[in-house]
Order: C-alpha cells, then structure tokens, then sequence
C-alpha cells in the first residue's frame, strides 16, 4: 500500500501518527539484530519505516531487503531510500524494478551528499542531477504505482541563506510528482512552522512530515548539528554543558526535548512524526509513551501474529505456533506457496515447507554471546540459564531474540520452575477464557471482541525426563503432545492427524478466527531448526570445548516436546500440574529458583 494514502486516511481521522527510520548495518549480526529490533519496535505502531541508502547505492540490495523483509515478515509497510549521487542508471532501474516485484511501493527520492565534500554535480558519476530528475523518472516510467517522498529542509539544505531557493525547488519537486515530504531533523520548532507556513503560501499542498531525532550523545549530537547545518535553541546548549559527560543524562534530557517538540508541534496542528531512530529503541519508545502516542491493539495486533503485507499472503490467517519467535525464518520456508488458509488450515502438506535457506545463528558475536550466557559446564548451568531467562535476568535465549512475552508473566514462577528441574522451554502461552480484544496482554483482533487461548509448553527434555513425562500424560483426559528427537523418533497421543487451534477469536460480524495452530506437519518441519540452535550455540566456543561438545550433545540426545492443555477453562497453571512432583518419576530434583526464594 502507498504510504500517501495511509497519511491521508490518519489526516482525514485528525489522528495523530508515526514514523521510523532505519540505516542498513555494515555487518550480518548487525542486520540480524535489526530485524529483531524492527519487529520489537513495530509494536509501537508506526505507520511506516524507511530505511536508508548508503552514498552511491553501496547498501541497494541490504536497503530493499530490509524494506521487502519488513512489508512480507512484520507488516509494516516500508519506505525505500534511493539517492541519485554517484548511482548510475542502470542501478536506479534495476532497483526500481526489483522494488515492484517484491511488492515496495514507496521510495524517497534524494539528490544525497555529493562526495568529498563537493558541492557541485559530477554528471560523470551519474546520470540523476537532482532529486527532482529522479521523481520525474519514476513518474514518466511506473505512473502512479510508487508513492515518492522527497527531502525538505526547514533551515536550508545548506544553510539559512538557501531556504527561499530551498522552498522553490520543493514546489518543483511536487510540481514533478512527489507524495509528501519527510524533513530534515531540527530543534527549533518556532522556525519549522514558520517554514512550513512559507511551504503553503509557495503552493506546496503535500505532507510535511517533521524530522525528530531524540539526543542520544553529546559527541555525536554535536556533529549532527554541524554536518547539517541546524540551529538549536541555546537552552538546549546550556541544559545539555553540565551533563555531557553523563551518557545516561544527556538520553533522558534528549527524551525531554523530543516530547516538549511533539507536544508543541501538536498544538499547532502537526498530526504525522518521523523518528530518526539511528537504529536505537529506548528513546523513541519513551517519547511515544510519555506523549501517550501508544497504538491501540487493534491496529498493532489485528492478529496474534503480524500479518504479511504481501499480496499472495493477503490471505493468510493462519499460523502453527512453534514461529512464534521466528517469523521470518517462517515465511521463508513458505514463500513459494500458491495460496494461504484463509481462515481454515487446509492441506499444510502440499508444498508447505521449504528448506530454511538463510541457516540458523546465534544473533550475537561469539564473545557478546559468552559474556551473556556463560560458559556451561553441565546441564544445570544449562538449565540455570533458562531459568534466569524466565525470571528476567536475561533478555534473550537463542531461541528467542527477546525478553519472556508479558503474557507469560502470570506463569513466569511456574515457568522457572520446570526449567529448573531440566525441562527448558522456548515456547509458552497460559490459557485465557474471553479476555476482550482490547485487553494489553492478551488481546488482539477487531474491537469488542474476545479471545480465548489453551495453555501451551514448548520444551527440550532429555529421554529419561521425557519418559517420566508421558507415562504422567499418559493419564491426562485433556492434555495432547508430541515429542521427537533430532533423528525424528516421533511420540504422540493425537490419533488423527489434524490442526488443533490453540488461540481463536470471536467478533462481532465475524466467524470464529482460529489463528494459531499446533500440528504435526509444522512441528515435524520446525524440530530441526529448534535443534540446530543448540548447534548454532555451540559455534560461539571452540569445537573442542566442553561447553560446545555440552551443546552438541544435548541437541544429539534430547527430545523436542509440545504440550496442549486443551480445556482453556482451567487455571492458567494448570498445565504445570502435569511437572509436580515428577523428579520422584523421573529421579530429578527441582530445587527452588532465585523468584521463588523472594516470593518466600
């Protein structure tokens, strides 16, 4: 979808919405990071992201990667960056070209630095002079299929002596076609309205989205301000001198300034916000928060999951449970898929799953992920980190790039329990018998509706803890399982097999929604994945090591196990009732972990 139409929609509501922009890292942990980072952030509900275009179309491939990956894997629609500096033509149309065929629908076009320094136009190094050339190519080449963003400069592009200039060649640039106008960053909110009221009396009627970026550091603001040549207020100078040395102090005062520049912004009728995010989430999540600028669920979570802006996805409502952590390796395994369940599963044994092309990995330089999660000795400091994942002392496991979801804080007692006593999940969710969709934990989906949830257990047990486990299930009127190793040695109490929903929804108009699954087909195809993490963990260390030989072994030996307790009526914790006291089945002791000690 064109991001115009988005903009125009939230206008026309008088609703207040949001943007973020991102840079392309210059290493693949980097890149997997921001993933992570992208999806997390996607939470706060911006209306699109754009991510940026390094000088000379040098990141072209990792830019529309981003954007495509962005759109497909976490439903946000993206804004491709495109510069005309040093690009030549035939990067430009195959980067257009390869836009539209992945389904990216809007670019910003950018005249971009010149090189070195220079300020006047090598048409040796291009055949784009300016911005403006670029929208017209688009224009006179895909018609209306993109929606093209241009630059705006409040204070000049290279100073306040160009901003009349500036304004003229930003008619030109609407004049040629552009949708809307992302700004440069500021600081003096007083001098962009005055900017923007000589924008409208100059004839421009598009857009303007202000640039906000959030101070982070002292140095790096310092620069910012020079290279871009922006005046700030001096108050800002004389707040920030006292605490320039102090990291932290100079991230929450640039907190302060960012919010009081919304607030007054708003005032003055401002309704859109693009974040300059520089990659980096705490301060933009908190000026979002503290302005009250926070997504309503439904727009966040029309669906448990974030649903694919693809278009051959549009269908899909329907996913098993086991990606929950690992959406995109997910969609990559079902990118070639004719169609999608719309609204009922179907045959997932067609041409369902794929090979997971871009491998498993630890999304942490090898030392990063040493200093994180130790060095395992056995499989107690094994189970120690797991436990100390559940109980929040760490924010991400292999399996899981991020903190335990908030749903699962009303079992993270139980949780860190039966991790203690060797069963290590990667996957939970407690029951929920018609939460309303609105609600911020479980809910999701239209308004005044409700949602409903079985209790579920994803986990790694050895054989003889799994041995124990099933003779206990074995006796269970409700419970359901499946359990296998890494050679496919497959343990089941379901007879027929058939898609169980685990999450549904009803809403007023609407059938009943059965959006998250757990099946044998989707649980066959995920165990390797689940198990080459352990693998993947093992490749931060030596291979001749302890701890990687630990690893190995356990992904060897161990068995990958789901649990459904299928009557979502019963307590939350009900599903636990299955783990008491099985160390005396399964000789295991449990001791208590760091939570429950407090808790007593």
């Amino acid at each position: 979808m064109k991001i115009i139409d988005k903009i125009n929609k939230a206008l026309d509501d008088d609703r207040c919405f949001w943007s973020f922009e991102y840079f392309p890292p210059k290493t693949q942990v980097g890149v997997m990071n921001l993933y992570e980072r992208i999806e997390r952030m996607c939470k706060l509900g911006p209306l699109f992201i754009d991510v940026t275009w390094r000088w000379g179309g040098k990141s072209s491939d990792l830019t529309l990667e981003l954007c495509s990956n962005s759109q497909t894997v976490y439903g946000v629609e993206a804004n491709m960056h495109m510069t005309c500096t040093n690009t030549n033509f035939d990067l430009i149309k195959t980067a257009l070209e390869k836009a539209k065929d992945q389904g990216v629908q809007n670019v910003l076009a950018l005249r971009g630095d010149l090189p070195d320094g220079t300020v006047e136009f090598d048409p040796s190094v291009g055949e784009f002079k300016y911005a403006v050339d670029l929208v017209r190519y688009i224009r006179s080449t895909y018609g209306d299929y993109f929606c093209v963003a241009v630059a705006g400069y409040p204070e000049g592009c290279l100073g306040p002596e160009d901003v009349d200039r500036d304004i003229a060649f930003l008619k030109e640039k609407q004049d040629a076609g552009a949708d809307l106008v992302v700004t440069q960053l500021f600081y003096d909110v007083d001098k962009y309205l005055a900017w923007v009221g000589k924008c409208r009396q100059a004839g421009i009627t598009v857009p303007i989205l202000p640039g906000i970026m959030p101070i982070q550091n002292y140095g790096a603001f310092k620069r910012m301000v020079e290279l871009c040549r922006i005046s700030v207020p001096q108050e800002i100078w004389d707040r920030l001198e006292p605490i320039k040395d102090d990291d932290q102090a100079i991230k929450d005062y640039g907190i302060d300034v960012a919010a009081a520049m919304i607030a007054q912004l708003r005032a003055a009728g401002v309704r859109g916000f693009h974040f300059y995010t520089i990659n980096l989430e705490r301060s933009t999540r908190l000026v979002l928060e503290r302005l009250g600028l926070v997504a309503g669920v439904s727009d966040v979570r029309p669906l448990p999951w974030s649903p694919s802006l693809s278009e051959k996805r549009a269908g899909e409502n329907v996913r098993p449970i086991f990606w929950r952590n690992h959406a995109r390796s997910y969609v990559k395994r079902t990118e070639l898929w004719d169609e999608f369940p719309n609204g009922r599963w179907g045959d997932a044994r067609s041409p369902a799953y794929g090979e997971l092309v871009h491998g498993v990995h630890v999304r942490l330089p090898a030392e990063q992920a040493q200093r994180k999660w130790g060095a395992p000795a056995g499989e107690a400091d094994v189970a120690d980190i797991f436990v100390r994942y559940c109980e929040g002392r760490l924010d991400s496991l292999p399996w899981s790039d991020s903190p335990l979801q908030p749903e699962s804080a009303e079992i993270q007692a139980r949780l860190a329990r039966i991790n203690a006593a060797g069963f290590l999940t990667i996957n939970s969710q407690p029951s929920c018998n018609g939460a309303a969709s609105s609600d911020k934990v479980h809910g999701w989906g239209p308004p005044n509706g409700f949602v409903y949830k079985k209790a579920y257990l994803e986990f790694f047990v050895s054989p003889a803890r799994m041995r124990a486990l099933l003779a206990r299930l074995e006796r269970s009127p409700t419970a359901t399982y499946y359990a296998v190793n890494k050679a496919g040695d497959l343990f089941t109490n379901c007879a027929e097999d058939c898609p169980n929903a685990v999450t549904w929804g009803v809403f007023p108009g609407k059938e009943i929604l059965q959006p998250t699954i757990v099946e044998r087909v989707s649980f066959l195809a995920w165990k390797d994945e689940a198990f080459d993490f352990w693998n993947a963990w093992a490749r931060v260390f030596d291979a001749a090591s302890a701890p990687a030989a630990l690893l190995t072994g356990i992904a060897a030996d161990w068995y990958l196990m789901n649990i459904v307790e299928n009557n979502f009526q019963a307590h939350p914790e009900a599903i636990f009732e299955l783990f008491e006291n099985l160390a005396d089945e399964s000789g295991v002791s449990a001791p208590p972990t760091a939570l429950q000690q407090q808790q007593q």
